[in-house]
């Protein structure tokens, strides 16, 4: 048993008719199929197409079987995305068991074929012998190899667009890093990795990544391009691996136009979830605009815009991959799993009412569903606007880690040695003691301006009884050692530094 690989695997093989005629092919290959239990969804002239049953070891996969001159192309091809690229060998086990029964059905019909062409003849006369352009694995059958997918062409024109928009994006920052740390190295005669990092992180702010408090001060146009920056060439190929099998599978169906909407608005729904869930932090990636394309896929296929006996399959592939997808975003670190729900969920409804037919006698023209997409989209995204507060969180951080630095210096006068001089302890006191918790209560007074999320309120409150606290406490040491040039405290004083560290490690 052969294994055949891709994002959606197939065998074929070509079958010479030699003196063999092709309507005799068709019914033999027809009556083998009905056989077999396989759910035939087109036969005509030119050809057939029939669905194998879904079960634990297949989504289902495509039977089609096309008259080319004097040949017979059967094919047995996976329908949707199958795990690990590969079809498990079951497009070769499907075409053994055609070729075994198509053979058993040759023997017994000879006979009747002339009964059996008058009733094919007068069968096909009534089909669609166009189908075959219009079948869901119509338009990835047109690609003739990798390189054809990076070119638009009828039926998929905007997808290779966004996938080498995608891939230029990632290099232009790439570049741009490389750039950096070369002058860099030849500045200071190296660069770390932290560097590295970080100048990732400048770039990717300035290339457009989404942030909470950036995209709520008023840079929306983050909402867009964040969906153009990967952190990684794992990260890019996956993305736009999902994105190509989409693209074949339902741009052709939409058209470009509302493909590219779904895309783009389902996309900044995405970015619009992830900011109420993410306080903090960059999000980038196509993740959640490629949810939103399986949202409208799953929109799609409910709807009734592929044939019947396809739809079973691709909604069970749609589905399952889409679940994986969530799971893993659940599980995973660092997936922004907000994103792919917000596009999942905004792509399913913008689809919906771009595509549905609520009254055959009634048709809605295209640009009122737009309408309403559009102000549905614009409520959401006001919303969202509207009730995410600014949190000043890395401000915030910043200040804190000052703050716990100042407060560390109180362990250099912790046990000041009795023997040194009064005034080297005052001085020890003042320096090591008073000025940084001086320095503290002025940046509890700015920390106390910043609006901050309920998490950080509780810490800084906190803080905010330490550095009182502390204070205090440094304080009175210095009256006491005034006093007194022996190194004892006074009751009070060493209340108030026990007071400082239960504070500091009291669990809340």
């Amino acid at each position: 048993m052969s294994l055949s690989w891709g994002y959606s695997p197939k065998i074929e093989k070509y079958i010479p008719l030699a003196d063999f005629p092709a309507d005799q092919y068709l019914i033999v290959a027809k009556q083998a199929i009905e056989n077999l239990g396989w759910s035939l969804s087109h036969v005509s002239e030119t050809g057939l197409i029939a669905y194998t049953p879904i079960s634990f070891q297949s989504y289902s996969e495509e039977i089609s079987i096309r008259i080319h001159g004097n040949f017979a192309v059967v094919k047995s091809e996976c329908v949707g995305i199958q795990m690990f690229f590969n079809d498990y060998g079951k497009n070769d086990l499907n075409l053994e068991k055609f070729f075994h029964e198509f053979e058993y059905v040759e023997f017994h019909l000879r006979d009747v074929w002339e009964e059996s062409l008058y009733n094919f003849h007068q069968f096909i006369a009534i089909q669609d012998d166009q189908y075959f352009e219009k079948a869901p694995l119509a338009t990835k059958n047109k690609i003739k190899n990798v390189l054809f997918l990076f070119f638009p062409q009828k039926g998929y024109a905007v997808t290779p667009i966004i996938v080498l928009f995608n891939v230029f994006y990632y290099i232009a920052i790439f570049l741009f890093s490389v750039v950096f740390m070369a002058g860099l190295s030849l500045k200071n005669g190296s660069a770390s990795h932290d560097d590295y990092i970080e100048e990732m992180k400048r770039l990717s702010l300035n290339f457009g990544v989404n942030q909470r408090n950036l995209v709520l001060s008023g840079e929306y146009w983050r909402l867009i391009t964040h969906q153009f920056i990967h952190g990684s060439i794992s990260h890019l190929f996956f993305n736009m691996y999902a994105l190509v099998y989409l693209g074949l599978m339902i741009e052709n169906k939409m058209g470009w136009k509302k493909y590219l909407f779904i895309y783009l608005l389902g996309g900044i729904c995405g970015g619009l979830v992830s900011l109420i869930f993410h306080q903090e932090g960059m999000m980038m990636g196509a993740s959640g605009a490629i949810m939103g394309l399986y949202g409208a896929f799953i929109a799609l296929l409910i709807t009734k815009s592929f044939e019947r006996k396809a739809t079973k399959a691709l909604l069970v592939s749609t589905l399952m991959v889409s679940l994986l997808v969530l799971v893993n975003g659940a599980f995973g670190k660092r997936v922004d799993n907000a994103a792919h729900i917000g596009g999942f969920v905004s792509g399913f409804i913008f689809a919906y009412i771009l595509t549905y037919k609520w009254d055959k006698t009634f048709e809605i023209k295209n640009w009122a569903r737009y309408a309403v997409s559009v102000l549905l989209f614009l409520m959401f995204f006001s919303g969202v606007l509207h009730f995410s507060p600014t949190y000043r969180t890395e401000e915030y951080r910043k200040l804190r880690n000052t703050f716990n630095g100042n407060l560390g210096s109180i362990n250099n006068i912790m046990y000041l040695k009795t023997s040194l001089p009064k005034e080297v302890k005052l001085s020890s006191i003042k320096q090591d003691g008073i000025e940084p918790m001086e320095k503290n209560l002025a940046i509890v007074k700015e920390m106390k301006t910043l609006k901050l999320r309920p998490e950080d309120v509780k810490e800084r409150e906190k803080i905010i009884k330490i550095s009182k606290a502390s204070y205090s406490a440094v304080m009175l040491m210095y009256r006491d050692i005034k006093a007194d040039s022996t190194n004892r405290y006074s009751k009070q004083t060493s209340n108030a530094l026990s007071e400082v560290f239960e504070i500091l490690y009291k669990k809340d």
